[in-house]
């Protein structure tokens, strides 16, 4: 049976250098290509997603409330169906927000240079 580590002296940046050496010798290579500006648009499509997840639970919460005070079957019925309704249009929409976010991922940076992985040799070196 492998033993856990116990050791939490790391700090979250070393945390981080070491999840991008990893990286790095598990062959995606240098990460440095990638740039601010693709630092800066990940964020933004993560914070997108946090405030979408945000919302949907809210909605989740108020249906759960008008669900405990509804006071009959036919109603419960409306509740659910309007719940269901909303969610399949608010999913299409952020699923149609992020898939434009992410397409412009590696799109040039703001002073208009492009944005590309570093050449790789076609035969092991």
């Amino acid at each position: 049976m492998a033993k856990k580590s116990t050791d939490t002296s790391s700090t979250p940046s070393e945390s981080a250098a070491a999840i991008l050496t990893g990286m790095q010798s598990a062959g995606m290579g240098s990460l440095a290509w990638l740039g601010t500006t693709w630092i800066e648009r990940m964020s933004d499509v993560t914070a997108e997603w946090l405030d979408f997840v945000t919302d949907r639970i809210k909605e989740d919460v108020a249906t759960q409330h008008q669900i405990l005070h509804c006071k009959d079957v036919a109603e419960l019925q409306k509740i659910q169906i309007a719940f269901f309704q909303r969610a399949v249009e608010q999913y299409q929409a952020e699923t149609g927000k992020l898939v434009e976010m992410s397409s412009k991922l590696f799109e040039g940076t703001e002073d208009g240079v492009e944005i590309t992985p570093p050449k790789r040799h076609s035969t092991p070196v």
